[in-house]
């Protein structure tokens, strides 16, 4: 009982453990906030190109999922939904979209983030 031998190989196994598991739980989460990010400006963009004067709602929304599937991949853009509202006071496109939420790699809860985009809408009057 008075002897350390061995003790080293065990506690560099605790530590080394304990210190992967936090570092892959940071990078994971950088993940998550990454493909939130992604989605999130792929909504905005696609707001933008929608409240054009000469482009439809349809081709926003195909804007939207372009980016997404560019960016991470066809598959987390799992609904986009478009369509023109009054919010802010005045006729704006909104953008939402539903996306996988990663939890373990790029594997994750399907629609388990939602994001929304507002534009302005254009006209030539």
């Amino acid at each position: 009982m008075r002897d350390d031998a061995g003790a080293s190989p065990v506690e560099f196994v605790l530590v080394g453990t304990l210190l992967t598991v936090l570092t892959l739980g940071v990078l994971q989460f950088g993940l998550a906030v990454y493909v939130r990010n992604v989605v999130h400006d792929a909504a905005v963009e696609g707001a933008y190109h929608a409240a054009l004067a000469d482009t439809t709602l349809a081709d926003g929304a195909q804007r939207t999922r372009d980016i997404v599937g560019r960016a991470i991949g066809a598959e987390y853009a799992t609904e986009v939904r478009v369509q023109e509202s009054a919010a802010l006071g005045q006729r704006t496109v909104e953008v939402r979209v539903q996306a996988t939420l990663p939890l373990v790699g790029l594997l994750g809860a399907p629609r388990g983030m939602e994001v929304t985009a507002h534009a302005p809408v254009e006209s030539f009057d």
